[in-house]
């Protein structure tokens, strides 16, 4: 098992993660705050989700011996229109996911690791899809009425 390169792509992922968690929340109050209830609440959820697997992350890297670090997060602009930050959002979870299945290529020496990122992986996949059905319920019913369905 190569720990340094298993602790090196937790604390990537790690670090990603919180920046992305971030955000999620900041929309998600942007949305609640719109009258968007159900789509903020959503992504309030997807923040309060998402850290729980930093937590996971930082877990394995005191496991494995590592420091645990926080690297700081690079600004981003925010999104008042829901619709294009869903769109935007997919962009970054289908790179997120690419990201993902390379990672987990160079993990199979150490199961544990590897367990909790085929893990997380599984997750970025159902919030892709999520996504991407979004977009076309969006395509079928028309923007107005899927944000009526996120009052």
């Amino acid at each position: 098992m190569d720990a340094k390169k298993s602790i090196e792509a937790l604390q990537f992922f790690a670090t990603g993660l919180t920046e992305g968690a971030l955000v999620h929340k900041l929309q998600g109050q942007i949305f609640k705050s719109q009258g968007f209830t159900k789509l903020g609440q959503k992504y309030i959820d997807h923040f309060n989700e998402e850290m729980e697997w930093v937590e996971k992350f930082y877990d394995r890297i005191i496991d494995l011996g590592g420091d645990v670090k926080f690297e700081g997060a690079k600004s981003r602009e925010l999104c008042l229109d829901p619709v294009a930050y869903v769109k935007a959002d997919l962009d970054i979870q289908k790179a997120g996911v690419d990201l993902l299945y390379k990672c987990i290529e160079q993990l199979p020496c150490d199961p544990t690791t590897y367990d909790i990122m085929k893990a997380y992986l599984a997750d970025e996949e159902e919030d892709l899809y999520w996504s991407q059905e979004a977009l076309e319920l969006i395509e079928k019913i028309g923007v107005q009425n899927w944000l009526v369905k996120q009052l």
